[in-house]
């Protein structure tokens, strides 16, 4: 008997809420930051379809700033999943020192490209 594609999104999504629940808690508080750097960067953008983008620098530079540090974030949670076995070696103090110091850099650019 075919099942109904209602049925199968729906085993779909409680697999992924299943599997996701078993996640860490700070993988999931990273996640919470990625996700809340894009909508921001959502927000910028349908500000500028609204109202124009007149200083065009700035709506770039708030842009490439929100995606770039949602970037950095996936990069982090990488690196401090304990499930990937490629970073096993790299403690999570030093994969945090890592994020700091690439979103320092990522905000001195973009505040040179602000001018």
């Amino acid at each position: 008997m075919a099942r109904s594609t209602g049925d199968d999104a729906q085993a779909l999504f409680h697999s992924l809420r299943s599997a996701y629940a078993a996640t860490p808690k700070n993988l999931k508080i990273i996640d919470l930051y990625a996700a809340f750097a894009v909508f921001t960067a959502l927000i910028q953008v349908v500000y500028m379809a609204l109202v124009g983008s007149f200083p065009f620098n700035s709506f770039l530079s708030g842009v490439l700033s929100c995606i770039g540090t949602a970037v950095l974030a996936v990069c982090l949670r990488i690196q401090v999943n304990k499930e990937n076995k490629e970073f096993k070696d790299l403690p999570p103090e030093r994969a945090f020192a890592d994020f700091v110091l690439c979103n320092l850099v990522l905000h001195l650019v973009i505040m040179n490209f602000l001018g």
